[in-house]
């Protein structure tokens, strides 16, 4: 009887100890597995959400919005106040909030992008912005917004004709043309509502 009570404690104490020692590597897999996520990784996963966040672009601008989609260097974002897509720069990004269940549902890594889409550049949308020739604002990291249309897009940087909003680009109503590096952009959405989304 007493060898019986011993060999159950034996197995009970090495069934803790082996729970104990896989809840360790279950632990510093995970670790492991964070580690390795990046911002674009999380982003993908608040998309998959359509998660509400609060974009943090510098200088006190705050966009409260619900993230759309994403390609390789830029999220679509709906701001709570108006319906037009805005395509924002990843690396216009200082922060990202949200709430504590979409926080832990970006750790989630496999949410699905469509592969075309995950290798759209911003260069790519801007060149599309361009071709159809639809007025555009842009906001700057210093605060400022340009009114215009895009009349090209380079590898990091487009062409603005400036114009009023609302104008159409022609000659008559340019009051003058910027070279905008991408690095400067805070977001780029269409004056016009009922576009469509990258």
């Amino acid at each position: 009887m007493e060898w019986e009570h011993l060999f159950d404690d034996l197995e009970g104490q090495l069934a803790s100890e082996w729970e104990a020692e896989r809840a360790a590597l279950d632990a510093e897999s995970e670790r492991l597995r964070i580690s390795k996520l990046d911002l674009r990784d999380r982003l993908r996963a608040l998309c998959a959400q359509s998660a509400v966040v609060v974009l943090e672009l510098g200088d006190a601008e705050r966009l409260h919005a619900t993230v759309r989609t994403m390609g390789a260097d830029w999220v679509a974002v709906t701001a709570q106040d108006d319906t037009r897509p805005m395509i924002v720069p990843i690396s216009a990004i200082t922060s990202v909030g949200t709430d504590h269940g979409h926080l832990l549902g970006s750790l989630d890594a496999s949410a699905p992008l469509a592969p075309l889409r995950a290798r759209m550049t911003l260069g790519f949308v801007l060149r599309d912005l361009a071709q159809r020739r639809v007025p555009v604002i842009l906001s700057l990291r210093d605060g400022t917004l340009r009114h215009g249309t895009i009349d090209r897009a380079g590898a990091d940087h487009l062409d603005i004709a400036l114009h009023d909003s609302g104008e159409p680009r022609r000659t008559s109503t340019v009051r003058g043309f910027r070279i905008v590096p991408f690095t400067s952009l805070r977001w780029v959405r269409e004056e016009r509502s009922g576009v469509r989304m990258p």
